[in-house]
């Protein structure tokens, strides 16, 4: 790794770092200086030359040593334990020392759902508020990720749980979760709802794309079992017109928020 340190003023600084990233740059620190000016720090891989960028006026490159960095530790201070309703979602170093059916461990990885993000802590909202209102039962999370939300589901009282993706990744991240909070789940490959008998399931979670749920809207609406839950997100606010048409069989949802994201709860009749 080298690093080549580009001082430039501060009116140019975006114009710059396009520059570097279309150069091949691995990243760009930036830094103030005085008198309205920035340094970016980019990085490239050994064998590159300099950088190829032309043109700000008033613009020095120069070659800069790589800074020795702990990044698995830089890592580690950028992840924190983060509330999401009753529930804390930590990282195993950040976790309480005492242990609690409240604290879900994540182990920051390549899947989705760390509860970092909006969709998954609404996800958690929404099972919080249906566990006061009625038995979770039967509950699939489909397109797991991390399997966090169906370990949440049976910290809550579901059972059994079934954590379903078709990314082996995400397979295995689920596995290595259920172990991690030392939670059963079944964790299962399988494309969509397609693997599973029609009616099963009590509780259906999916946070997905708004555009896989309106194609799969008859798929995921068949796996509820008579008086079933279903709760949808990985939806921005803007979508939620034409998800809300393609699950009108399914009712009146609620609607929960958070920030441009949303999550619909649809409970049918026992």
């Amino acid at each position: 790794m080298q690093a080549w340190r580009v001082t430039v003023a501060t009116a140019d600084e975006d114009l710059v770092s396009v520059a570097l990233w279309e150069a091949g740059t691995a990243g760009v620190e930036v830094r103030p200086l005085p008198g309205d000016r920035v340094e970016l720090l980019a990085y490239f891989a050994e064998d590159a030359s300099s950088p190829p960028i032309h043109g700000a006026p008033g613009m020095t490159v120069e070659r800069a040593e790589v800074p020795e960095v702990d990044w698995v530790a830089r890592f580690r201070e950028g992840f924190r334990a983060r509330r999401a309703g009753r529930f804390l979602v930590a990282p195993p170093w950040d976790a309480p020392l005492v242990p609690s059916p409240h604290v879900l461990l994540v182990d920051p990885g390549r899947a989705f759902g760390t509860g970092t993000h909006e969709t998954t802590r609404l996800c958690l909202g929404a099972l919080e508020e249906l566990a006061l209102r009625r038995p979770l039962g039967r509950t699939l999370d489909l397109g797991a990720g991390t399997g966090l939300l169906a370990v949440a589901a049976a910290r809550l009282g579901a059972s059994p749980v079934v954590a379903s993706d078709l990314d082996p990744e995400a397979v295995a991240s689920s596995v290595a979760h259920a172990r991690l909070n030392d939670t059963p789940i079944r964790v299962v490959r399988a494309d969509g709802g397609r693997g599973f008998r029609p009616g099963l399931f009590d509780l259906v979670l999916a946070n997905l794309m708004a555009l896989l749920l309106v194609d799969r809207s008859a798929e995921i609406r068949s796996l509820l079992a008579p008086g079933g839950a279903l709760v949808l997100s990985g939806l921005l606010v803007d979508d939620l017109p034409f998800v809300r048409g393609a699950f009108a069989p399914c009712g009146r949802p609620r609607e929960r928020f958070d920030g441009e994201w949303a999550a619909l709860v649809y409970e049918r009749e026992r």
